[in-house]
């Protein structure tokens, strides 16, 4: 009896656990999940209206269709020319207080040096510049989250 390689078999434990991420991010108002399993990373990100999955960690990995409109990619978001990475170590916020509206949003078109978020290092609140002038198009961090120096947090184009 002849065994399945070990990426084919995964595939339905995969299309199940992207499956159940994206009704998570439904449910939950989420824009972004990743989750490993036995050395599979499987991350689900959701920018405007639709669902990004990138597959990746196992060796042979295989693109899945998942029920909502996806793109399976592996692009790294700190290797994309318009993308704005952390200055620093911090906490970094969207809003210049609890319960404000964002600096920006995803498609806010933005100028150079227009303040984009904000990072609270050492109780000190660093508003972060737009580098160049263009429109958002990805928001790699939630608001409150811990940052390190150099982590992608927008992508510009």
């Amino acid at each position: 009896m002849a065994s399945k390689p070990m990426a084919e078999s995964k595939i339905p434990d995969t299309q199940a656990l992207i499956r159940e991420l994206a009704a998570l991010l439904e449910d939950t108002g989420l824009t972004e999940i990743e989750v490993e399993r036995e050395g599979l990373r499987v991350r689900v990100a959701r920018a405007a209206a639709a669902t990004q999955v990138v597959v990746g960690g196992a060796p042979a990995a295989t693109a899945i269709t998942a029920p909502t409109p996806v793109s399976v990619t592996a692009v790294d978001p700190a290797k994309h020319p318009g993308v704005v990475a952390s200055p620093m170590v911090g906490t970094a916020y969207r809003a210049p207080e609890p319960g404000a509206k964002a600096f920006v949003e995803v498609g806010t078109v933005v100028k150079a040096n227009d303040t984009l978020l904000i990072i609270e290092a050492m109780k000190t609140m660093n508003q972060i510049p737009a580098p160049r002038a263009g429109t958002v198009t990805q928001i790699l961090f939630e608001d409150g989250q811990p940052v390190e120096f150099g982590e992608p947090l927008l992508i510009i184009e």
